[in-house]
């Protein structure tokens, strides 16, 4: 799987938790608390992701990511 991938799960998940996203032009440098999401929701959109990439890391790993190019680094990371 290429990081372009992970990226498009990454957005795809997103737009789950945030439906009002679905037309945003995301960029990596998006920070998720910037496009509106709380903590239950950031938790919420790792979570999503990590079952889409079946991935089983302890969240703990993922806390110091800043935004969603960070997030999707990590990940893909683990893949």
């Amino acid at each position: 799987m290429h990081k372009e991938e992970v990226f498009e799960i990454v957005k795809r998940c997103i737009c789950e938790v945030l439906p009002e996203l679905k037309d945003h032009p995301f960029h990596y440098e998006d920070r998720l608390v910037d496009l509106g999401a709380d903590s239950v929701d950031r938790a919420d959109i790792v979570m999503k992701t990590m079952e889409a990439l079946s991935l089983n890391i302890p969240r703990v790993e993922l806390s110091g990511v800043k935004n969603v190019g960070e997030l999707t680094d990590a990940l893909y990371a683990k893949l």
